[in-house]
C-alpha cells in the first residue's frame, strides 16, 4: 500500500470517526443571549420608551417569536437549559449558581462529531466545565465577563480561513444589575412608562431609566457582532437568534414564574431562508434551542433531549400544534438574601397560567426586597396601593390563575373567582405530570437544592426528614415558627435533632460543611452533637432565620 493511500484512509476514517468534515455550505450558528431583560422592555415588544434599533431590525427582516419562554426565570438554570436541551431538575440544574451532572450532555457532544467548532464568549454560569468544553473566546476558565468583540473577530476569521462551521454563544451581561452602563441622557426619567406592578416612586424611575439605557447599550453590542459576520463575509451562510433571557431583577419578573419571569423575546434572522417580518405564536422554549442547532448541523434529534427543533417554524410551517404546555420551576433556596426555601411550579397553555406556590407560609425575600432603594420606599409609601404591590410580592397564594393574552402582566389572579376550576385542574394535571417526568418532587427537591449549587458539589450526604418532629417539653433550642430548618456541621461530628440524624460532618472537606433538613413544630427541640464535639462548628438556619452558629 502507498503512502498516499494509507494518508487518505487515515482522513477518511478520521472525518467518519469524530466528524462528518467541514463544508462551506452548511449554516453556522450565533446565539446572542441578553442577561436579565424582560421583553416588554425593547422595542419590537412594544416598549414605548426602548431605544433598540438593531433588534428592532431584526424583527423586520426575521422572525419574531411571541410565546417564547424559559424553564426557570434564574440565569444559570436557563443557560444549563439552552446549552443542553433539557429541564431544568432533570440534568440537577436546577438552583441558581448550579451544575449540571457529569453524564449529561452539551451543545460540544452533539456538534463536534457533525463538525462544527463550539465556541462562547461572554458570560458563562455553566458547569462543570468537562460537560461544557466550549473554546472559551476570552482570558480565563472563571471570569464571567461581557463579549470580547476582538476574540470573536478572531475566532471568526480563524473559521473562515479553515472553512470550519461553528455554533457561537455570544452572552452579555446586561442589562442585569447594576445598571451602571449606557448614555442615561437618551430617557427622561419623569416620561418614561413604567410597567403597572411597579410602584411610581422616584427611585424606581431612576432605577428604571437606568435600565433602559443598559439596554440601550446591549443593543449596540448585538449591533457589533452583526457587523463582524458582515465584515468577515459570514453573514449570509449564519442563523443569528438574539434571545432577551429571563425578566428583569425589578418585582414580578427575575425569580418568579410570572408571565414577566418566565416569557422572553427571540427573534430568528437567517438571510434568503426566514422571510422578512414574520411572527409566530407557537409556545417554544429555550429547550427547543439545542436540537434546532443539531438539525441546522445535519443531525438527528438525539433521544433524551426535552426539546425539539424550531427548523420547521424558521420555514414558515404552522405553528398551532408545536407544544400544548410550557412549564417553569422557581427554586428560591441558595439565591442572594433568598429565603430558606420558596419553591415555585408553573404551567401555561399559552392563554392561561397556573402558578403553584409550595411554601406560601413563608415570605419571598430576595436582593430587592433587601437591599434595594426603591423596594424600600414602596413598603414606607403613604400610597396604600404601592404598599400593596410590596406586600404582593412577597405574600402570595398558594394557586394563582392568570389570562396571559388578556393579562399579560398578571395583575388579576382569577383563582379567587368563580368558573375558573375546570381550567385549574387541566393545568394542574399537566404540572403535576411535568414534575412526575422530571423527578421534581416539590418541596423535597427544592430543600435538596443546595446539593446542586457549586458551592457544595461533593456533598452527596444531604438528608431531608419530610416528616414534622413533634416539638418536645424538654430542649435546648426553640423554634418560634413551624417549618423547614436546616443544621450544619463543620468538623467530624453528627447532628441529631429529636433523636434522628440529621447531618454527618467530615473534617476539612467543605466550605460549608454537612448539612440536613427536618421539619420541626413551632416550640423546644432537642439538638445533639455526637463526635468531635469540642472540634465541630453547628449553624442553623430557618424560615425567617438567616443561617448562624448554633451554641448548645
Amino acid at each position: 500500500m502507498t503512502r498516499s493511500i494509507l494518508v487518505l484512509m487515515i482522513v477518511f476514517l478520521h472525518s467518519s470517526v469524530f466528524g462528518q468534515g467541514n463544508n462551506s455550505e452548511k449554516t453556522n450558528i450565533v446565539f446572542f443571549l441578553a442577561d436579565d431583560c424582560t421583553k416588554w422592555d425593547l422595542s419590537t415588544y412594544g416598549s414605548k420608551d426602548a431605544i433598540t434599533p438593531t433588534i428592532d431590525w431584526l424583527a423586520e427582516n426575521g422572525l419574531k417569536f411571541n410565546r417564547a419562554y424559559q424553564s426557570a426565570p434564574m440565569c444559570s438554570p436557563t443557560r444549563h437549559a439552552i446549552m443542553t436541551g433539557m429541564y431544568p431538575v432533570r440534568t440537577g440544574a436546577y438552583p441558581n449558581h448550579t451544575y449540571v451532572r457529569e453524564d449529561v450532555k452539551s451543545t460540544v457532544d452533539y456538534l463536534n462529531p457533525l463538525g462544527y467548532r463550539v465556541a462562547l464568549s461572554g458570560k458563562r454560569h455553566i458547569l462543570p466545565k468537562e460537560v461544557f468544553d466550549y473554546e472559551y473566546l476570552d482570558g480565563s476558565e472563571t471570569r464571567e465577563l461581557n463579549p470580547d468583540f476582538n476574540k470573536i473577530d478572531a475566532f471568526l476569521k480563524d473559521a473562515k480561513a479553515k472553512e470550519d462551521n461553528f455554533c457561537l454563544y455570544v452572552c452579555s451581561t446586561e442589562p442585569h444589575s447594576p445598571w451602571n452602563r449606557g448614555d442615561t441622557t437618551l430617557f427622561d426619567k419623569e416620561k418614561i412608562t413604567l410597567p403597572p406592578y411597579l410602584a411610581d416612586t422616584k427611585s424606581t424611575r431612576e432605577s428604571f431609566r437606568n435600565y433602559l439605557a443598559e439596554i440601550n447599550y446591549m443593543d449596540g453590542q448585538v449591533k457589533r457582532v452583526l457587523e463582524l459576520l458582515k465584515e468577515n463575509d459570514l453573514d449570509e451562510n449564519t442563523l443569528f437568534v438574539f434571545s432577551s433571557e429571563q425578566g428583569n431583577s425589578f418585582p414580578f419578573a427575575k425569580w418568579t414564574c410570572y408571565n414577566a419571569g418566565l416569557s422572553t423575546g427571540m427573534i430568528a434572522y437567517w438571510p434568503g431562508k426566514i422571510e422578512k417580518g414574520m411572527q409566530s405564536d407557537a409556545q417554544v422554549e429555550y429547550i427547543d434551542l439545542l436540537p434546532t442547532f443539531i438539525e441546522l448541523a445535519g443531525g438527528e434529534n438525539p433521544k433524551g433531549l426535552d426539546g425539539k427543533s424550531l427548523v420547521p417554524l424558521l420555514k414558515g410551517k404552522d405553528s398551532s400544534d408545536f407544544r400544548k404546555y410550557n412549564f417553569g420551576i422557581q427554586t428560591s433556596r441558595g439565591i442572594y438574601f433568598g429565603p430558606e426555601y420558596y419553591g415555585i411550579r408553573s404551567v401555561s397553555d399559552g392563554e392561561y397560567r397556573l402558578i403553584v406556590n409550595l411554601s406560601p407560609e413563608v415570605p419571598f425575600k430576595n436582593s430587592v426586597t433587601e437591599r434595594d432603594k426603591f423596594f424600600k420606599e414602596w413598603i414606607a409609601s403613604d400610597d396604600i396601593q404601592y404598599q400593596n404591590l410590596a406586600h404582593r410580592y412577597q405574600y402570595r397564594p398558594k394557586i394563582e390563575l392568570y389570562n396571559d393574552q388578556k393579562d399579560p402582566y398578571n395583575l388579576n389572579n382569577l383563582a379567587i373567582q368563580a368558573g375558573y376550576g375546570e381550567k385549574i385542574n387541566e393545568l394542574y394535571g399537566s404540572l403535576m405530570e411535568w414534575m412526575a417526568y422530571c423527578g421534581d418532587q416539590g418541596l423535597e427537591t427544592e430543600l435538596r437544592s443546595l446539593k446542586h449549587m457549586r458551592f457544595n458539589i461533593d456533598d452527596e450526604k444531604m438528608i431531608v426528614k419530610m416528616n414534622f418532629s413533634p416539638k418536645q417539653k424538654n430542649g435546648n433550642i426553640t423554634v418560634e415558627r413551624k417549618g423547614y430548618y436546616t443544621f450544619y456541621v463543620e468538623g467530624d461530628a453528627s447532628i441529631y435533632v429529636d433523636g434522628e440524624l440529621i447531618a454527618k460532618g467530615q473534617e476539612g472537606k467543605l466550605k460549608f460543611g454537612r448539612y440536613g433538613v427536618i421539619g420541626l413544630d413551632q416550640g423546644n427541640h432537642i439538638v445533639e452533637v455526637k463526635g468531635s464535639e469540642e472540634q465541630a462548628k453547628i449553624f442553623w438556619s430557618g424560615p425567617e432565620l438567616a443561617r448562624k452558629n448554633l451554641k448548645l
